[in-house]
């Protein structure tokens, strides 16, 4: 089992910042690769960005291109998502997720294992 806590949410308002984090615990942490996806109200989950379990690879979602940058400090078992120019597009539950051991990247929210329960961004505009 992997145990993922998300923090960082909150309320901003639109073009501002948040940075979120997401600390593991539990099996190894190292050889996984990372996701961040979120939810709005009404709207099914979608991808957000995605890391490689050694941070040498990166994906992002065109509508966070240039905006988010993922990244993650595997000597703290911790992924985070930096949020810059935010819209009251992006207004969402983001959640992490990790993938299966050595397995690559992927969009899929079906491709990971384990899941965070999430936290509230909102952007006012």
């Amino acid at each position: 089992q992997v145990q993922l806590v998300e923090s960082g949410g909150g309320l901003v308002q639109s073009g501002g910042s948040l940075r979120l984090s997401c600390v593991a615990s539990g099996r190894t942490f190292s050889n996984r690769a990372m996701g961040w996806f979120r939810q709005a109200p009404g709207k099914e989950r979608e991808f957000v960005a995605g890391i490689s379990y050694n941070g040498g690879s990166t994906t992002y979602a065109d509508s966070v291109k240039g905006r988010f940058t993922i990244s993650r400090d595997n000597a703290k078992n911790t992924v985070y998502l930096q949020m810059n120019s935010l819209k009251s597009e992006d207004t969402a539950v983001y959640y992490c997720a990790a993938r299966p051991p050595l397995n690559s990247l992927t969009y899929s929210a079906a491709g990971y294992a384990y899941w965070g329960q999430g936290t509230q961004v909102t952007v006012s505009s």
